[in-house]
């Protein structure tokens, strides 16, 4: 692969060289009891977030090369969701699965499967990278989230975009947001393939979030439904996200 110098890699050697730990292993609960984790991450994320605002709203991620894919892409967080009624879907070949936009909308919206596959798609080759210390490129293919958001129609006061996800840790719902500008970015996706081939469970099936200047964390699976609104107060601990309330990681995690 040819090194291309980037704002993403010089953001995410800054993060990694002030929280070696995030290279010591790859057990998420283990990084938790880590405070120089956290508030690397914290410092860093913020810090990107003000590079890319500066660069504009639509700043792009790297893309890569088909001969540049990693032959292997692991998977992340959990790999099947414990709830029998997604287990049902999936082994329906979720014919029956819909993803739901509501919240601060005009319109809200339901959407099949078969109804997003059929939409206007993006395929890109990005780069995933964990804060446990891993890296990965992949295929991505899906319909932009902000065509989805056109649909529906976030009305004045809407500032966040909250992905709610099928699985859980230990009982607690798993979801993450993002706000209105990154949900409205040409690289933001919910993708139904990868690698040219339908989105395998382990990866997020049907439908998985693909926010490619966040680190991998913000790259929720199994989204269910997309609810719009103006704080992210109430929602989990207010955090905006699983990791974020549980571990306390940076919410934008920008690199």
């Amino acid at each position: 692969m040819v090194f291309r110098p980037t704002r993403r890699g010089f953001l995410t050697g800054a993060l990694v060289g002030g929280a070696p730990l995030a290279l010591t292993g790859c057990d998420v609960f283990g990084l938790a009891q880590s405070q120089g984790v956290s508030d690397a991450l914290g410092s860093a994320g913020g810090l990107a977030r003000r590079a890319q605002r500066l660069l504009g709203a639509d700043a792009l991620a790297p893309e890569f090369e088909a001969a540049e894919m990693s032959p292997v892409f692991r998977t992340n967080g959990n790999t099947m969701p414990s709830s029998a009624a997604y287990q049902a879907l999936a082994g329906g070949g979720f014919a029956g699965w819909s993803l739901v936009i509501d919240g601060l909308v005009e319109r809200p919206a339901r959407f099949s499967l078969t109804e997003i596959m059929a939409m206007p798609s993006r395929t890109q080759i990005t780069r995933h990278d964990c804060v446990e210390g891993w890296s990965a490129i992949g295929q991505w293919t899906g319909v932009p989230l902000g065509r989805l958001l056109d649909e529906a129609g976030p009305r004045p006061a809407a500032r966040y975009v909250v992905f709610h996800c099928a699985d859980d840790f230990d009982g607690s719902p798993y979801y993450e947001s993002i706000d209105l500008p990154e949900a409205r970015h040409p690289q933001t996706i919910l993708a139904y393939a990868m690698n040219g081939a339908p989105l395998a469970i382990g990866h997020g099936a049907p439908l998985r979030l693909r926010v490619e200047r966040q680190l991998g964390y913000k790259q929720a699976k199994y989204v269910m439904r997309v609810e719009v609104v103006a704080s992210l107060a109430g929602i989990g601990a207010g955090k905006g996200g699983y990791w974020e309330d549980a571990i306390g990681y940076d919410w934008y995690a920008g690199i």
